[in-house]
């Protein structure tokens, strides 16, 4: 079963989704830079002359034209740098760099990132008129790096994914900044006030709550163009707005209103009703998620590929492969995105770990982090994209050339590196992957033995824990998952549930709770759980007595502590932990406190049992 759809919520998080589709994309990319190099190679003036073709749109007097180029280049691409600050605002506000040590850690990564490159590529050109192309050697392509991740699958951990995510939303909202001061025009005021203005407005609005879209858009269009008449790059409109943009979980207060709108709509299915539907639906979803949704595969399918196809094609001919690797442009990207990607991370997490005397831990171990760093050698993208504002001519094919060298280079590297963390001892290849470094705890309410209900050891080193529903589907498809892993992992995990009734969606599922409550006070909790889990069809009072009958209670108690909500205290103190837990579903999993989003299929959470498992084992050796 995949067990990939919740009660009240999707199961996938915006940042599994996000990385899902940049690593699917990274097939696209690459098919579109081997379409580029065939074109120009098979017909290089038709490859020139198709792309600088010039396009114009003009309403009244007021029109932009740009050749086809420098559409997708500054026009198309500043919707890529709007996903970049989406994921960036969403990783501020409910990813991994909500914890502020962990966002510190990244900054730094990422800025030695691109600082050590760019040192490398500034000592390889010193003396040459192509000083000047230092931006090239410098940003991380996060689809092209995740879609290598990918590609060695197990062989690193699930952690390793954040880390490089949240080191390229560094590097990429810096590389922004160098396009914007280092490599645009010659600045026209009036037109950079008019964008400061269009910005301001957007300000206004975020803080009053104005969510009208098109509005929205309209003025995001408005400061685009503000930005390309003043002679700054656009793309950074791109960024502005993403950052703008708040990310925050789905409210349960929002699901259960959603609930009633489509009762509503199904007793009544009415043209109204049905706006109202898709009104709360959208409501429901924080604006950063919706338009991540929805813009996000466009990007990423297109945008970019298209992007690489309109500027990676170069003539490749074995006189112009010796000149260029002779060349300090080309050698100065390559060292500089193979070499000085890999020390720049390295180097600077070590020395903030010493710096801090260990309060910044990265959540992964050096072996991942070395191969983080060489994936971070990947240059594509933004590479190109300041490689065409730097350079023309031969220099620009030289730096093509060590921009694509140095993509196959990083895969090569992280390819060695992995195999050398292979080699080593379980203990060492597994303090190499993990680390020592905390994680981010979820859990608003820690387990207690002296109240949850637990299943298995008591001092195991993994718990388990799901906020459930007895009524919910899913619940009951999870449940085998969980016996299975309970049997898998013997004295290594213990399972906690925790009650979250969804009463809007599940009429009978508080009546079950608190039977289930009542069952407890006569010591028979998991022999009444089970069989309310395998019977969620049928949980109405006259089931409920029935089945307190089947696993031997005191029939009377039972139904007195039923009539006086004897467990209704314990069920909404459950319901109170989870709301602060951000917990809007069911079923919701915590390991060891760490929320676990995804599937909840046997394979999916036993990686998160081992992980944490071998978390643990470290802990106590040390």
């Amino acid at each position: 079963m995949s067990g990939r759809t919740e009660c009240g919520k999707q199961a996938r998080s915006p940042l599994r989704a996000f990385l899902q589709t940049e690593t699917g994309s990274a097939a696209v990319l690459l098919v579109a830079v081997l379409a580029a190099l065939v074109w120009a190679n098979v017909s290089p003036d038709t490859y020139e002359s198709w792309w600088r073709t010039v396009m114009s749109f003009r309403v009244g007097s007021v029109g932009v034209s740009l050749e086809l180029r420098e559409w997708v280049n500054s026009g198309l691409m500043a919707l890529f740098f709007f996903i970049v600050g989406l994921e960036a605002r969403r990783e501020f506000d409910m990813g991994e760099l909500r914890e502020r040590r962990r966002l510190a850690l990244s900054v730094i990564a990422g800025v030695s990132g691109m600082v050590v490159p760019v040192a490398v590529y500034l000592g390889i050109n010193a003396g040459h008129d192509s000083v000047h192309g230092w931006g090239a050697a410098m940003s991380t392509d996060t689809a092209f790096a995740l879609g290598m991740l990918a590609v060695f699958g197990s062989r690193l951990p699930g952690g390793l994914r954040v880390f490089l995510l949240s080191v390229a939303v560094t590097d990429d909202l810096l590389a922004l900044a160098v396009i914007a001061f280092a490599y645009s025009g010659a600045v026209y005021l009036p037109a950079l006030l008019t964008a400061l203005g269009v910005f301001a407005v957007l300000l206004l609005l975020r803080s009053a709550g104005v969510r009208i879209s098109a509005l929205h858009a309209v003025l995001g269009v408005a400061l685009w163009g503000a930005l390309l008449r003043s002679g700054v790059d656009p793309v950074v409109s791109g960024l502005a707005m993403g950052l703008l943009t708040y990310a925050h979980p789905a409210e349960r207060h929002a699901l259960e209103r959603v609930s009633r709108l489509f009762r509503g709509f199904r007793e009544q299915p009415t043209p109204e009703l049905e706006r109202d539907l898709r009104r709360g639906l959208a409501s429901a979803l924080s604006p950063n998620e919706r338009l991540q949704r929805m813009i996000h595969p466009w990007t990423s399918y297109v945008v970019v590929p298209l992007f690489a196809l309109a500027n990676a094609g170069l003539t490749i001919d074995a006189d112009g492969l010796s000149a260029a690797f002779t060349s300090p442009v080309t050698l100065g990207i390559l060292f500089g995105y193979v070499v000085g990607k890999p020390v720049g991370i390295l180097g600077s997490t070590w020395v903030a770990i010493r710096l801090s005397r260990g309060r910044l831990r990265p959540p992964i171990g050096w072996g991942a982090i070395a191969a983080g760093g060489s994936l971070a050698g990947v240059g594509f993208t933004v590479s190109l994209l300041i490689a065409t504002l730097a350079f023309d001519g031969t220099r620009l094919e030289e730096a093509k050339i060590g921009i694509l060298a140095a993509v196959l280079a990083s895969f090569l590297i992280t390819w060695a590196v992995t195999r050398v963390i292979a080699l080593l001892p379980a203990q060492a290849r597994t303090r190499a992957l993990l680390g020592e470094g905390h994680t981010i705890v979820d859990l608003s309410e820690p387990v207690d033995s002296e109240r949850d209900h637990i299943r298995g050891p008591l001092a195991a080193p993994v718990t388990l824990v799901e906020y459930g529903d007895y009524e919910c589907p899913y619940c009951g498809l999870a449940e085998p998952v969980v016996r299975e892993l309970l049997a898998d992992f013997g004295d290594d995990l213990r399972y906690v549930w925790r009650h979250l009734p969804l009463p809007d969606v599940h009429p009978n599922a508080q009546l079950a709770a608190e039977a289930a409550e009542a069952a407890a006070l006569q010591g028979r909790y998991w022999e009444m759980h089970d069989v309310l889990i395998s019977h969620q069809g049928d949980l109405r009072l006259k089931d409920l007595l029935r089945y307190a009958e089947q696993v031997g209670l005191d029939l009377d108690a039972f139904r007195r502590d039923l009539r006086a909500r004897a467990g209704a205290q314990r069920v909404a103190e459950d319901v109170e932990s989870a709301d602060l837990s951000s917990v809007s579903g069911t079923p919701t999993f915590f390991v060891n406190g760490r929320r676990h989003f995804g599937a909840y299929d046997v394979e999916s959470l036993s990686a998160a049992v081992r992980a944490a498992r071998d978390r643990a084992a470290l802990a106590a050796v040390d």
